[in-house]
């Protein structure tokens, strides 16, 4: 057995990954850690057998435009909110999956076994831990295992004398507090107003203000009622390269990278470059290398002028008169100021490329070993993958790594400590892992202490993994350190001192598209006294109008009285309203199969079906076939193929497993959406490209290819992308009727 040794805190987050339980690296090994899980076992798993065939293995019987988005934020920020909202409240979110899982937890005690099934073992039955620490220690570490391991002493305070560059002078415009945004967001102009914008935080007290910017584009900004309006977002379009305010050494890059700074760039920008806490929610892979230079750019421009302005500090008090009580509060309790939080290795890869572009340090330490740790070049996707999919999954897909990064005076190190670190780049898991578990002596935070931005890219893919994670993550950033990691607590700004330095942060979210999960983080995370800004489309036309194929869609509404019995009221529905007809179906095409796809983004929901179809007396006639992101390769084919040949008349199929796959289903007849989707591309993909596969292999007539799709009103802002933002209105409040058909 290999050898262990202790994990030294903070030298760049290691971690253990004992043996039975190592985290798979790179496509094509177990992509799914998700909601469900955080970590990959190698070797077989249990095999879940209990589908009915009919070649039985045992036994036979085996409203307007504006008013939704008005709603979402009205909920979001607002105190009064109710479990009748649309949206989920700022300070109490109910999760209706806990009881879920307790509910199944509570049968999996009860001591009456189906007859004539085989047994499963738990983590298959009811999914993988929600948890990170089920199966693992994160005190230790197992030695050759862990790529981005550190061996660096922490070294004393923010930043040493030596690193101030050369050509790096004290000029006016560095001086120039009354105008500089840094300067204007982290001193005194915002200290005198931070002792009520905490009062405020603490009633959830926010001014809301709406504006449309650029065509299509709306622009929703909030504000702490005892700062001034004007202080609010206006969406600026006309952003120049002066209005940056960069240092000096990066503004003949930014000229070279981003020759256009106006539409959509500048409404972006003005934010950012304000300190004011921004969510995107249109980050599509033809804007992804615009927001990655803005981004870069405004985390080297702020970690540049922070060095420069504790060095230049220091200089100051080294000439002061010993008698003279000067203080200069200028510094956090620890060195890293900046927190990037990213899906795989290739992203990281991409980000890290393009500070470098900006940045051009005569030298980079560590290199070679970042890239061959991180950067991979070989891609063999098959051409049917959509360009999403490219973009994510591209090259090096490990989605567990953390990685610390330090400036120098003419110098990059990579793989620095993360206490020695100014930037930290991190995967949710890798970071999860790196902080290590709730309540333990061996636990770490302190490195997050002082985090001032957080720009988390591709948010819609970290909601794939574990959410958890992220979650877990902004609650322990900003906290009081534990230890003084050399601390000049003099040099301290006070807000640190006195624990408000959550105010100050500045939070960057880019995701694809809008849900509950991010809007929580919005409402809940993102407090910064410079005010929030959310920009989106003005509105949706529908996924439902991109596809060329002309077959009946319904949408079916059930009623749900509280977001935590909406899973119960989805079952219900199911159970009662379509397994029936599924049993009618199978009766009649005994033969040759129904061939009706049931889609379930959330593995959750996929455990209760599985189950119930497994088991319930009321499904012996139905065959079925699952295909989850925990099925093996060689059940994946087994399903797959006894589904096209009919074998199968009911195939499950999970989100995640769609979101990681892109298989490409064959036999597809009928499609139901248990569930809708967040990206509605996957409603396109599921209900466009299988069912005109099966009509143009001749295997079904368009007259007898359908879609049903189960919706509640919690499901406005995924209802609203799919059919589009007029027709969701009057879906959601219809009082007429509950099903809604669309040719």
């Amino acid at each position: 057995m290999a050898p262990f040794r202790r994990n030294i805190r903070g030298r760049g987050g290691s971690i253990q990954r004992g043996r039975g339980n190592t985290l798979s690296r790179g496509r094509g090994r177990d992509r799914g850690r998700g909601r469900g899980t955080s970590t990959s076992t190698n070797g077989q798993k249990s095999t879940f057998y209990s589908t009915r065939v009919e070649e039985a293995r045992e036994d036979p019987s085996e409203h307007d435009q504006t008013s939704l988005e008005e709603t979402l934020d009205e909920d979001i920020l607002q105190s009064d909110s109710t479990e009748d909202d649309v949206d989920v409240a700022t300070t109490s979110i109910a999760k209706p999956y806990n009881t879920l899982l307790q509910s199944l937890n509570q049968d999996a005690q009860r001591e009456q076994p189906p007859p004539k099934k085989r047994r499963l073992d738990p983590e298959e039955k009811f999914g993988r831990s929600s948890t990170l620490l089920a199966a693992t220690s994160i005190g230790q570490h197992e030695e050759g295992d862990d790529l981005d391991f550190v061996e660096e002493p922490a070294e004393s305070g923010n930043i040493s004398p030596d690193e101030l560059d050369e050509d790096d002078t004290l000029s006016p415009e560095d001086d120039d507090q009354a105008h500089d945004h840094f300067d204007k967001h982290f001193t005194a102009v915002y200290e005198k107003a931070l002792a009520s914008c905490v009062k405020d935080a603490a009633e959830s007290r926010w001014n809301i203000q709406r504006s449309a910017v650029q065509p299509g584009w709306k622009l929703s900004s909030a504000l702490y009622p005892s700062l001034p309006l004007d202080s609010v977002a206006t969406g600026k379009t006309t952003f120049t390269i002066k209005d940056f305010q960069l240092k000096q050494k990066l503004q003949a890059k930014v000229k070279q990278e981003m020759p256009y700074t106006g539409g959509l760039n500048g409404v972006l920008a003005s934010s950012i470059f304000k300190y004011q806490d921004l969510l995107f929610c249109d980050r599509v892979s033809t804007i992804a290398s615009d927001l990655r230079t803005l981004t870069c750019l405004h985390a080297l421009n702020h970690i540049f002028k922070t060095r420069d302005r504790v060095i230049k500090n220091n200089a100051r008090l080294s000439k002061a008169d010993t008698s003279e009580d000067v203080e200069y509060r200028d510094q956090g309790f620890t060195r890293p100021k900046v927190l990037m939080i990213l899906p795989t290795r290739q992203a990281c890869v991409k980000v890290v490329e393009k500070i470098m572009s900006l940045s051009e340090p005569e030298q980079q330490e560590n290199k070679k070993r970042f890239q061959d740790s991180y950067s991979q070049t070989d891609d063999n996707f098959s051409s049917d993958k959509p360009e999403d999919f490219r973009e994510l999954f591209g090259g090096n897909d490990d989605d567990m790594f953390r990685l610390g990064i330090k400036f120098t005076r003419k110098t990059v190190k990579y793989f620095s400590q993360f206490y020695n670190s100014d930037i930290i780049f991190a995967s949710p898991l890798g970071l999860r892992m790196a902080i290590g578990i709730e309540d333990s002596k061996n636990q770490d935070h302190d490195f997050l202490s002082s985090i001032e931005i957080v720009i988390v890219d591709q948010t819609d893919a970290l909601l794939m993994q574990n959410w958890e994670h992220v979650e877990y993550i902004f609650d322990h950033l900003n906290l009081q350190p534990k230890e003084t990691h050399g601390c000049d607590f003099s040099r301290v700004r006070n807000w640190y001192l006195d624990g408000n330095a959550r105010f100050l942060r500045q939070t960057i979210l880019l995701t694809a598209y809008n849900t509950p999960e991010v809007n929580r983080v919005y409402g809940n995370h993102m407090m910064n006294i410079a005010g929030k800004v959310k920009i989106s489309k003005e509105s949706y036309e529908g996924a439902i109008l991109d596809m060329g194929l002309q077959i009946k869609q319904t949408f079916s509404r059930y009623d749900a009285p509280a977001l935590s019995a909406d899973p119960d009221a989805r079952f219900k529905y199911f159970t009662t309203a379509i397994v029936p007809s599924l049993n009618k179906l199978s009766r009649a095409h005994s033969i040759k199969g129904q061939g009706v796809l049931v889609f379930i983004p959330s593995y959750m929901d996929f455990v209760r079906v599985r189950n119930f179809l497994a088991n319930s007396t009321s499904t012996q006639n139905i065959s079925f076939g699952s295909i989850s992101e925990y099925t093996s390769v060689r059940d994946v084919a087994r399903a797959r193929s006894h589904f096209f040949s009919g074998r199968h008349s009911v195939l499950l199929y999970t989100g995640r497993a769609h979101h990681f796959r892109r298989y490409l289903l064959r036999g597809v007849k009928k499609v139901i959406l248990y569930a809708l989707p967040d990206n509605p591309l996957f409603y396109q993909e599921i209900v466009e490209g299988y069912l005109t596969r099966s009509l143009s292999e001749g295997s079904i007539d368009a007259s007898d290819a359908s879609v049903k799709s189960v919706f509640s009103k919690w499901d406005i802002l995924k209802l609203e992308r799919i059919v589009g933002t007029k027709r969701c209105a009057a879906m959601v409040k219809e009082r007429g009727g509950d099903t809604f058909d669309f040719v």
